[in-house]
């Protein structure tokens, strides 16, 4: 067995090569998880000569992955954004799924002659989007948020009713009546864990007064965690409960909420960079040779029928353009969570476990090549890149508990409608100022005739009882104008702040 020094530091320089494969894989056109997996085979027993072939460890740590990055997706999701989004969510994490086992299921045992459970099987391992390849992937390509929010709210729920459908078919137990009662109760129990700890971690926050900022993101991403491990101990969904708690966590009224966002992100990259180059290890090249016509079958079926099939039907109560069901179909991005399924598959004893392991592997390449490479094309043929979308505004709050104040640092993104602002026009309400302005790199005391450049930072100092209302007016001017000042309620009439 290598030593501690060995082993830290080759974990530490595969974290580093991740890090700065992100750039190349952007520079090439390339989703990062092909790099992280290449770095994983590169590795392995054909390359490089690592041994590794633990199908239970990497089960456990794929779920442990999966865990982070549902919760960095849920911290990191604006409610604002995914809410008119809901509905459509919601159907494809659902009804799309069970559609996509149904084609799948059929085709398979027609093609591939498996029989009927086995196929279905595949089917359910094959339907789950990829909630590490959206996140990654779809938020450079710049779509409407409300198309965003639809491939990310299926992302990040419809892991939770596949897996409990490949637990089902995975096992020799009888299908009765039952079953989809048990799957309806862990659904709706897990979402319940998930919004308790969510609302109750929120809560909690709030109150804590922590001595270090750095420990905010950490209580935040522990409470995700916990809500898994509450969700699995009352026989729910675990995988739903993180992330709902996660996405309620994500939009409360958090201190420091920027900093626990970002620790999220960069925890959801460690477990991804970590997830891929694992699997990666875990493959066999040799033997996945045998597994490339069945992937071939497999990803025609999915790509041509199971996924429009399932936006198609998903679709029909919320009447979607065509352009965008299109567009949502070619979105439907697979990546680590496929693979995991299939241990989860091959760990439970199904037949054709092993076979399933490397046909799913050989898809998940093929399939992010072809998708993954290829995604802001799409969008942008049919109609749906907006390519100059501004970003959202980012506002921190950083408690002041002695005083009963809050300090809200504010960055006015490019695109911004805070631009060209004087700060007189932003009415504040009483109890709120902004004290500094930090432009170039050089911070200043502003006057009421300072006015406002894209990358400005400033800090107001609010009141508790004021900050919230400061808050909702910085937004509403970043997002109306000036004009603003004529929607703002008659706080922002009265000439007060």
């Amino acid at each position: 067995m290598a030593s501690l020094e060995i082993t830290l530091g080759v974990v530490a320089a595969v974290v580093l090569l991740g890090v700065f494969a992100v750039r190349v894989s952007v520079r090439l056109g390339l989703p990062s998880l092909l790099v992280y997996l290449g770095i994983g085979i590169l590795l392995g027993e054909s390359v490089l000569g690592i041994e590794f072939s633990d199908a239970a460890l990497t089960e456990s740590i794929g779920w442990a992955a999966l865990v982070l990055i549902l919760a960095e997706g849920g911290l990191t999701t604006r409610w604002t954004a995914v809410r008119p989004s809901l509905g459509m969510g919601i159907s494809l994490a659902t009804l799309g799924v069970a559609v996509s086992i149904g084609v799948v299921g059929v085709a398979l045992h027609l093609l591939l002659d498996l029989d009927w459970r086995a196929a279905f099987l595949w089917g359910a391992v094959l339907s789950s989007t990829d909630a590490a390849a959206v996140f990654s992937v779809l938020r450079g390509v710049g779509v409407s948020p409300r198309l965003a929010g639809m491939l990310e709210l299926e992302s990040g729920s419809n892991d939770a009713p596949v897996v409990l459908t490949v637990i089902l078919l995975a096992s020799t137990d009888p299908i009765t009546w039952l079953t989809p009662l048990l799957i309806g109760y862990e659904l709706a129990a897990g979402g319940i864990v998930g919004a308790l700890f969510g609302l109750a971690g929120a809560w909690a926050l709030r109150r804590a007064a922590l001595p270090a900022t750095g420990l905010y993101p950490l209580a935040a991403l522990a409470v995700c965690v916990l809500a898994y491990s509450a969700g699995q101990l009352a026989h729910a969904s675990g995988l739903l409960a993180v992330y709902v708690a996660a996405l309620v966590l994500g939009n409360a009224d958090l201190p420091h909420r920027a900093g626990v966002r970002s620790f999220a992100e960069g925890m959801g990259w460690l477990a991804q960079i970590g997830l891929f180059v694992l699997l990666g290890l875990f493959a066999s090249p040799p033997r996945l040779v045998d597994a490339v016509v069945p992937a071939l079958v497999a990803g025609v079926v999915l790509v041509v029928a199971a996924r429009p099939l399932s936006v198609l039907v998903a679709a029909v109560p919320f009447h979607l353009p065509w352009r965008e069901q299109a567009f949502l179909s070619w979105a439907g991005l697979r990546g680590a969570v496929p693979i995991v399924f299939a241990l989860i598959a091959f760990m439970e004893g199904a037949p054709t476990g092993a076979a399933l392991v490397d046909v799913v592997f050989v898809l998940v390449v093929l399939l992010t090549l072809l998708q993954g490479t290829t995604l802001p094309w799409v969008a942008r043929k049919l109609g749906v890149s907006r390519t100059a979308e501004p970003r959202e505004i980012s506002v921190e709050v950083a408690p002041l508990d002695e005083l009963s104040a809050d300090l809200l640092q504010i960055r006015v993104p490019v695109g911004s409608r805070l631009r060209g602002v004087y700060l007189r026009e932003l009415r504040l309400p009483r109890g709120a100022t902004v004290s500094l302005v930090v432009r170039d790199g050089e911070g200043f005391t502003p006057t009421a005739e300072t006015r406002l450049r894209e990358r400005d930072q400033l800090l107001v100092v609010t009141t508790v009882d004021a900050r919230q209302a400061a808050e909702d007016r910085i937004r509403a001017v970043d997002e109306r104008g000036r004009l603003a000042r004529w929607y703002a309620g008659p706080d922002a009439a009265d000439g007060r702040g």
